[in-house]
C-alpha cells in the first residue's frame, strides 16, 4: 500500500501546486515563501548537528517550544529546524523561536519534494509532534536510518477504527519512529496495536510549557484602562460562541455592574462575525486590532482580534472560559493548562472531546468548572463575580494543578537522552 502511494503521488506534483495556489490567493499559503511547499528551502543549513522538529499547527508549535528552549540551553552547538504548515503557526514560530532555532514550511507529501526537503537539511534527529503521519516523508526518514521520536503521540478512536483496517500500512508507517510517547494510556494500547515500538505514556509535553509571554507595557495599560471593572475572557472562541458570549453578557451586565467580556477569536480573521454577534446583542463593542486600541468605559464587549496576545489577556482576567467547548462545530477544547498557569479561574462547556483527560483531570481536582449549559455557564460566572472567596479558590487549585503538569519535561528529556546520545548530539553520562 504505502509503495502503491508512492508511485501514485509521483505524477501529483500539478495538481498540488494547483492546490497551493488557490490556497495563497485565500490567504492560507505565504506566496513569498511558497516554493518551501515545494521542498525548496529559503535557508542554508547551519553546520554541525540538527535537530529538525515537526509541528504541524499552533498547538504543536507551542509544545514544541518548551523542548527546544531545553535543548538548546543543554547542547550549545546544536540548532533546530522547526516546520510547520500553517501560515499562522509560521507567525508565531517568527515570535517565539530563540536563536540557533530556523523555521521553514513543511513541504507537500510528493516524492520529489519530499526528497529535495531532507537532501538539504539531512538532520541528525527528528522530533515529531502528535500525530500527522505523511507516508512519503516517514518512508523517506526510514529509508535514511534517521533518529526519529514520536512526541504528545494521540490517536482517537476513530483514527484507530480506520488505522486497523489497514493495519499493515499503519505498521509500515510507524516503523520510522525510534520510540513513541504517547498522551494517554489509551493512545498508548492503540499504537501498540498497530505495531509502534517503545512506546511510554507521558503527560502532554504542551501542559509543561512555560506561561504564554505578555507585553507588560501593554498589561499595564489594559489594567488602567479596565480598572475597577469585573471582566471576564472568552479565548480561543469558534462559531457559536461568540453569540452564547453575548447573550450571558446580557443577561449578567445588570447584576454585576461595569462587566466587561472579552472575546478572543481563534481565527482573527473571523472578526467580522464577532462584531455582527453583538449589534445583534445590542452592545456596544470595540475591535483591538492591529493598533491595540484599548477598551472604553461604555464598552461592553472587547475584541481581541490579533495573534499570541492570550498571554496578556490571561494575566489580566481573574476568569477564562476556554473556546471551542459550545461551538457550533461540535467542539473538542482547547488547552485549559495556559491560564490555570497564571492564575485565571478555568471554566468549559461539555465539548472538550479532544483533550478530554486533562479536562477531567482538572475538573475533578477543582482546578477547571464544567458548565454543561448556557444557564449554567451564567451562573457560575455570576457566582465567581459575586464570591470573592469561591474565585481566589478556584484559582489557587488552578495553578497548583499547571505546577503539577510541569514535571512531564524532566521525565520526556529522560526518555530521549539515549538517542541523543546515538545521534551524536549528547555525551553519554558517566
Amino acid at each position: 500500500m504505502l509503495n502503491l502511494y508512492h508511485s501514485l503521488t509521483k505524477y501529483s506534483a500539478p495538481a498540488l501546486k494547483r492546490v497551493l495556489d488557490n490556497r495563497a490567493r485565500r490567504g492560507k499559503e505565504d506566496l513569498a515563501r511558497l516554493p518551501e511547499r515545494m521542498g525548496q528551502s529559503s535557508k542554508l543549513r547551519p553546520k554541525g548537528k540538527l535537530a529538525w522538529f515537526h509541528a504541524a499547527s499552533v498547538g504543536e508549535a507551542q509544545s514544541t517550544l518548551i523542548l527546544i528552549n531545553a535543548l538548546l540551553a543543554r547542547h550549545p552547538d546544536l540548532h533546530i529546524l522547526v516546520t510547520t504548515g500553517t501560515v499562522t503557526s509560521a507567525t508565531l514560530m517568527h515570535k517565539r523561536l530563540p536563536q540557533r532555532a530556523i523555521h521553514q514550511y513543511y513541504p507537500l507529501d510528493h516524492p520529489d519534494w519530499v526528497r529535495a526537503f531532507m537532501d538539504h537539511w539531512n538532520p541528525d534527529m527528528i522530533f515529531w509532534m502528535e500525530s500527522e503521519l505523511w507516508p512519503n516523508m516517514l518512508r523517506e526518514i526510514r529509508i535514511r536510518n534517521i533518529l526519529c521520536i514520536l512526541i504528545n503521540a494521540r490517536m482517537s478512536r476513530r483514527s484507530y477504527r480506520r488505522w486497523k483496517h489497514i493495519r499493515e500500512t499503519a505498521s509500515g508507517l510507524l516503523s520510522a519512529f525510534d520510540l513513541c510517547l504517547a498522551q494517554t494510556k489509551e493512545d498508548a494500547e492503540s499504537f501498540l496495536k498497530l505495531n509502534a515500538v517503545n512506546v511510554k505514556v507521558r503527560d502532554n509535553l504542551k501542559y509543561a510549557a512555560d506561561p504564554l509571554p505578555c507585553d507588560e507595557m501593554q498589561l499595564a495599560r489594559l489594567k488602567e484602562a479596565t480598572q475597577g471593572r469585573p471582566l471576564w475572557v472568552y479565548a480561543s472562541t469558534h462559531a457559536g460562541e461568540e453569540n452564547l458570549a453575548c447573550d450571558i453578557h446580557a443577561q449578567l451586565r445588570s447584576l454585576v455592574p461595569g462587566l466587561l467580556t472579552i472575546i478572543v477569536p481563534r481565527h482573527p480573521d473571523r472578526r467580522g462575525e464577532v462584531v455582527k454577534a453583538c449589534n445583534g446583542a445590542s452592545l456596544t463593542s470595540r475591535l483591538r486590532g492591529g493598533d491595540m486600541v484599548m477598551p472604553q468605559a461604555t464598552d461592553d464587549i472587547y475584541i481581541a482580534d490579533t495573534l499570541g496576545e492570550l498571554g496578556l489577556f490571561y494575566r489580566l482576567s481573574p476568569i477564562t472560559c476556554i473556546g471551542r467547548s459550545f461551538s457550533l462545530d461540535g467542539g473538542g477544547g482547547h488547552n485549559p493548562i495556559e491560564p490555570a498557569q497564571l492564575g485565571s479561574a478555568v471554566l468549559h462547556g461539555p465539548n472538550v472531546q479532544n483533550l478530554a483527560q486533562i479536562f477531567a483531570e482538572m475538573d475533578d481536582a477543582g482546578a477547571a468548572l464544567c458548565v454543561a449549559t448556557p444557564d449554567e455557564f451564567s451562573h457560575a460566572l455570576q457566582t465567581l463575580f459575586t464570591n470573592p472567596h469561591a474565585l481566589e479558590e478556584r484559582r489557587a487549585k488552578g495553578m497548583a494543578f499547571a505546577r503539577t503538569k510541569a514535571e512531564s519535561l524532566p521525565q520526556i528529556l529522560n526518555d530521549i537522552q539515549p538517542y541523543l546520545v546515538d545521534a551524536g548530539i549528547a555525551e553519554e553520562k558517566r
